[in-house]
């Protein structure tokens, strides 16, 4: 397990002896392509709300969820071929595979959570900027952010190691929209520095915490009323606390970043566990975060 926590901008996590691993962001990466998108609606050169070129739905719906696309995760043989540590698909196919370009609902009339969509988030990313994804996202947000060594896997290679052992064999190229790696403290710090407006305008901040209720409480995890805004989980938990951030798995483990702000304090925490279980982390998360505000 690895934790950092951090009170008001400053870590209260103590120290590791070691360097610390470079460990899969998972979904969490969802998150900073949408801040990598919103920096170009700030700058002029994306709008949230126009239909995209050649298709029927806006940026925003594509980073609510809402843009009517299904999601690869839903095939059998995706599944089967992750579980036989199989080279990825190339895109085309994947499409094809799951019918991706026709819409399972009209925009902005329903919600289900799709890889897809970020999929087109990271290419419009990319034309946009007219850089390669990793350049733009650098560019973008890592380097306003202070964030040195975050990037994107590309090889099998970069998912193993001696914390997250060498039996993965997972070729990133399953996550379609990019996979970034970094550490625990690059992530809470990128999320609490974001959150706190060092990378958005105050409107354009607010936008990205713009939230779509989702329903009641989820068995077993920590939400109350869980949500999704832009590129974000969010929602109240237990004790009226609400969290904005994102938690994210695949083969071998979780991630989760998540942060809460009460009056003038906040808190951040980031999560990785080799144990794969999204509410058992994510409680752990919310645990760290209570004392943090406690303890303050």
């Amino acid at each position: 397990m690895l934790i950092s926590t951090l009170s008001n901008g400053r870590s209260i996590t103590p120290p590791s002896l070691q360097a610390e691993p470079l460990i899969p962001w998972w979904s969490f990466t969802k998150t900073v392509l949408a801040a990598t998108a919103l920096t170009l609606v700030r700058d002029g050169r994306l709008d949230l709300d126009a239909t995209l070129p050649a298709k029927t739905f806006t940026l925003r719906q594509l980073l609510r969820h809402e843009a009517g696309l299904a999601d690869y995760g839903e095939l059998p043989e995706y599944h089967a071929a992750v579980a036989n540590h199989e080279l990825a698909w190339p895109a085309d196919e994947m499409m094809q595979r799951l019918d991706g370009n026709r819409l399972r609902y009209s925009p902005g009339a329903g919600w289900r959570y799709s890889n897809v969509g970020f999929m087109f988030v990271a290419r419009l990313i990319e034309r946009v900027a007219d850089l390669s994804l990793e350049e733009a996202v650098r560019q973008q947000v890592l380097f306003p952010l202070g964030i040195s060594t975050v990037r994107f896997a590309t090889e099998r290679a970069e998912l193993s190691g001696e914390y997250l052992g060498s039996s993965l064999n997972y070729d990133p190229g399953w996550v379609y929209h990019g996979l970034l790696i970094g550490s625990v403290s690059q992530a809470a710090l990128l999320l609490d520095r974001l959150l706190a407006g060092k990378l958005l305008s105050a409107n354009l901040l607010q936008e990205m915490q713009s939230t779509r209720i989702l329903g009641g409480p989820i068995n077993g995890r920590p939400w109350v009323t869980p949500g999704y805004a832009l590129g974000l989980m969010r929602g109240s938990i237990e004790g009226g606390l609400s969290l904005a951030g994102h938690t994210g798995c695949g083969p071998g483990s979780v991630t989760a970043v998540y942060r809460c702000t009460v009056g003038e304090a906040t808190a951040c925490c980031a999560v990785h566990s080799t144990v794969s279980d999204e509410g058992g982390v994510e409680a752990l998360v919310v645990q760290e975060i209570r004392e943090a505000l406690e303890t303050r």
